[in-house]
């Protein structure tokens, strides 16, 4: 069986565009105060970066509504296509998908991504006869979900170690909740996983696995997920992503300046303020970096144009249909469009 996406995905895709081309809510709430309310969803026992940037109060014109968590980036992307919120984030595959399938969409910022400290690992266990990818072959691969980052990656290099299509088909990727990954690979209910974060981290430090490849292997430091907002609701509210969008870069480029233990400081103090049920602030401590490779989250093209070529090249979107650079746009972003330079820090102010 060919793995890939499964059709549910593109059932619900099909939806979002159907939902938005008949038309979603762009008017916006605001304040007692006048700014403007932005619906998103959070994660668990985490600090998103908008919300870093409320903290540290980095917004004039917008404040935050959180309406819930979400499960996945395919998920919180599209709520934000179908009028459910107003700002969702995914890898950055997921986004193209999701315009393919006929949401008008723009990425604005870019919030995660790989560098030597903050990356996804995919292993195996020391003992496992697995070497090369071609021994992937009739194998299973454990990644968190299907059409995301994980899968995309692990894809992306069974192809540059030469194995075919037909031959990456036989991969089978199955889906394993991150806390569940390691158990399940040192149990032999999969051959591989993919572990980051804080259950790579504890994996490691147990013991008897080992990476086969990272995604820093791939392409280095790099970017590989964006926010992305509406068309309608961009035209709508234009100072208003443009305010989310400053401020949430200055919170990314705050992060990236700062030392790690003030930054996992305030995050923890962030999480336990809120007071959200059944959340923990321990898992920031395993936080290392952003990951995102410009400054501030200024988004590169190539970090779009790569997907949007991968899944040409996998048949899944028609060549010519997408460019990047009708994808995503770095005009409300100071560290592209001349506001800060791009050595300066969350302040304007050049670092050094």
């Amino acid at each position: 069986m060919r793995k890939r996406v499964p059709a549910l995905f593109f059932a619900v895709l099909a939806a979002v565009s159907l939902v938005s081309a008949c038309g979603t809510s762009s008017e916006a709430r605001t304040t007692e105060d006048g700014r403007t309310l932005i619906r998103y969803q959070g994660w668990a026992s985490q600090v998103t970066y908008p919300e870093l940037a409320a903290d540290l109060g980095y917004f004039d014109k917008v404040a935050l509504d959180w309406v819930g968590n979400t499960t996945s980036g395919p998920q919180d992307i599209q709520s934000a296509a179908t009028g459910a919120t107003d700002i969702g984030g995914a890898f950055n595959g997921a986004v193209v998908k999701l315009a393919a399938a006929g949401s008008p969409i723009t990425s604005v910022i870019s919030y995660y991504g790989s560098d030597k400290e903050n990356f996804t690992g995919y292993y195996v266990l020391d003992n496992s006869p697995i070497r090369s990818a071609r021994d992937l072959i009739g194998k299973k691969f454990g990644v968190n979900t299907l059409g995301a980052h994980h899968e995309f990656v692990a894809r992306e290099w069974l192809a540059q170690q030469g194995l075919s299509n037909d031959e990456i088909a036989q991969v089978e990727l199955t889906v394993v909740p991150p806390v569940n990954a390691e158990q399940a690979l040192r149990q032999g209910q999969i051959d591989a996983v993919a572990l980051f974060d804080i259950w790579r981290d504890e994996a490691v430090a147990r013991g008897g696995v080992r990476p086969l490849f990272t995604d820093g292997d791939l392409f280095g430091a790099f970017s590989y997920g964006t926010y992305i907002v509406r068309d309608d609701f961009l035209a709508r509210n234009r100072d208003a992503v443009a305010d989310l969008t400053r401020g949430t870069a200055r919170a990314i480029r705050w992060a990236q300046t700062t030392p790690r233990d003030q930054v996992i400081a305030k995050f923890k103090d962030i999480i336990t303020r809120r007071g959200r049920e059944g959340e923990s602030a321990d898992k920031a401590d395993y936080w290392k970096s952003t990951g995102v490779a410009g400054p501030g989250g200024v988004v590169r093209e190539q970090e779009i144009q790569l997907w949007v070529d991968w899944l040409v090249r996998n048949g899944e979107v028609e060549s010519g249909k997408l460019a990047a650079k009708d994808l995503y746009t770095n005009e409300f972003n100071p560290y592209a469009n001349g506001t800060y330079p791009e050595n300066a820090g969350p302040d304007g102010k050049v670092i050094g």
